[in-house]
């Protein structure tokens, strides 16, 4: 035992251990060893894997390029006490924060740690986020929200609600200026659910990702109904049932690469234009395949993934909600370098009409790609709105007009290729010359019309094919007075409803050349706190 020296009051001697001598080394070690805790526990680390999940860090490593990932607040504790929870104060309370690139373009990134506290969120944990969401926002930078928590933490009460109240807001807040994506990998229980709700785009994992709102056992003492977490709120739910989630992939890699795939065709910011790539000759691109895909008899089905393919460069596009309201599809490609957004009608399901889902599915992305600058092509084939008194009573009419306000409301450019029908309301809803598309396109094969021509003749020749000696002979004059004269392709060009009838082979060079012109366009918005959507 070494001795301190002399007690100068007393005037003896006084025998104290010696504290070890800081330097820098010894400071260093410490350190080490706190962070080496702060990101270990291995015990929780293989409960997490034998769920068939990876950690909150892995998970990063995935997501973002090698060595770029710079974290923040790795030693914050939760400040609460009682009920227990004082008793354990792990550094991050559960949720790794920071920043790192994706192909060399900044995000931000959280990802909650289900191997501390089940990821439950508390008022420290929401602090890192509402940090890093702040930071984001400021820099003008992409969002990404890694999910996976059992939800509020109980013992820090309305302290976790406030939390919540408090990433919400700044969603909210965030929404049309920088993307934000919601990635859930496992729980996202009760408030928790309403983050990737409120996303621009949400991923889930089948098999162990689920939201919901009230769990199975909640559903059961309520109703008495026994259901499963997957049952009630898995990928294939929300994918599939519900539209809340955007993308549906079998397991980890496959959706955080997805992710960064979305990544490399958004914009940072409502303020810079979406990532470009070199043209690629499209203006002079001729494609015959546009024809034999597309039948010329209105009634047979096609697969307008397949006019989409060959409509894109390299065929390569990312389709959004492939597996909710599938009559219509919505995806991001490339037309000669440049990103754009199209929707396409879907004949090979319910021949293409638009419906309650198809609308609400149709009118978010519209108004994704207007708020961050995205050129929209709407790809046209669609015999109406869907009848009945199901999707009447549910409000069709409500919610087929939320599409039309999303285009009516649209300032960015926006192409209409009229493929095949485009009949009544739902033409118009389609992104026609009357809402303000800048540029239709029609092939041959287009029949612009308020109906049928065999519905339009039974209703206008009622009278004269009831009394008709030969109804039969009669309706297939009528049919050829009525589709000569208004049916015909040229008719809305004529009227100046459409611009140019175009060889389908040329369907890409077409739109190439209408988006260069329509690079530049500006439209500015009247002064208003803004507009009231048909919610």
């Amino acid at each position: 035992m070494t001795t301190s020296g002399i007690d100068r009051v007393n005037g003896h001697q006084d025998f104290r251990p010696e504290l070890p001598v800081r330097t820098m080394e010894l400071l260093r070690e410490r350190n080490d060893d706190l962070r080496d805790r702060a990101v270990s526990n291995a015990d929780a680390v293989r409960r997490q894997r034998s769920l068939g999940k990876r950690t909150a860090r892995e998970r990063l490593d995935m997501l973002l390029d090698p060595g770029s990932f710079t974290e923040v607040e790795l030693y914050r504790r939760h400040q609460a006490y009682g009920l227990k929870v004082s008793e354990h104060r792990p550094h991050t309370d559960g949720v790794v924060a920071g920043s790192g690139t994706i192909d060399g373009r900044r995000v931000f990134v959280y990802a909650q740690d289900f191997t501390i506290f089940g990821g439950s969120l508390g008022q420290a944990h929401a602090a890192k986020i509402h940090k890093v969401m702040d930071m984001a926002l400021d820099t003008g930078s992409p969002v990404i929200a890694l999910n996976d928590s059992g939800g509020a933490r109980i013992q820090e009460g309305v302290m976790a609600l406030d939390g919540y109240g408090g990433i919400f807001r700044r969603q909210v807040a965030a929404s049309g200026i920088i993307p934000q994506i919601a990635v859930v990998l496992g729980p996202s229980a009760g408030g928790a659910a309403y983050s990737p709700a409120l996303a621009d785009f949400t991923f889930m994992v089948r098999g162990t990702a689920q939201m919901y709102l009230t769990g199975p056992d909640v559903v059961q003492a309520v109703s008495g109904e026994r259901v499963t977490h997957d049952e009630l709120g898995g990928a294939s739910v929300h994918g599939e049932l519900s539209g809340v989630a955007s993308f549906v992939h079998d397991d980890e890699e496959s959706c955080l690469e997805d992710v960064r795939h979305l990544v490399s065709l958004l914009p940072s910011n409502n303020l810079e234009p979406p990532p470009a790539y070199e043209p690629v000759g499209a203006v002079d691109d001729v494609r015959p395949e546009f024809a034999s895909i597309v039948p010329v008899e209105p009634n047979k089905p096609y697969d307008m993934r397949a006019v989409i393919g060959e409509l894109v460069d390299d065929g390569e596009f990312l389709e959004v909600h492939e597996g909710w309201a599938r009559n219509v599809v919505v995806a991001f490609g490339r037309v000669d370098g440049a990103v754009v957004g199209l929707v396409g009608n879907q004949p090979m399901v319910f021949a293409g009409v638009l419906d309650i889902e198809a609308s609400q599915k149709a009118a978010r992305f519209v108004r994704f790609c207007d708020a961050f600058g995205i050129p929209l092509v709407s790809l046209v084939d669609v015999p109406g709105f869907l009848p009945g008194t199901a999707q009447e009573h549910a409000g069709v009419i409500r919610h087929g007009a939320k599409l039309l306000y999303a285009y009516c409301e649209a300032s960015v450019p926006r192409i209409q290729v009229i493929v095949r029908k485009a009949y009544g309301g739902a033409y118009i809803v389609m992104d026609s010359r009357s809402i303000g598309t800048d540029l239709s396109l029609a092939w041959p094969t287009n029949e612009i019309a308020v109906m049928g021509a065999e519905g339009a003749v039974n209703v206008i020749f009622r009278k004269e094919l009831a009394a008709a000696a030969d109804p039969d002979a009669l309706r297939a004059e009528l049919l050829a007075e009525y589709s000569e004269q208004l049916v015909h392709p040229y008719y809305a060009a004529e009227r100046g409803l459409v611009d140019d009838v175009i060889d389908p082979s040329h369907t890409r060079s077409a739109v190439a050349r209408g988006l260069a012109m329509l690079r530049d366009k500006r439209r500015p918005t009247p002064p208003r706190k803004h507009g009231n959507v048909p919610l």
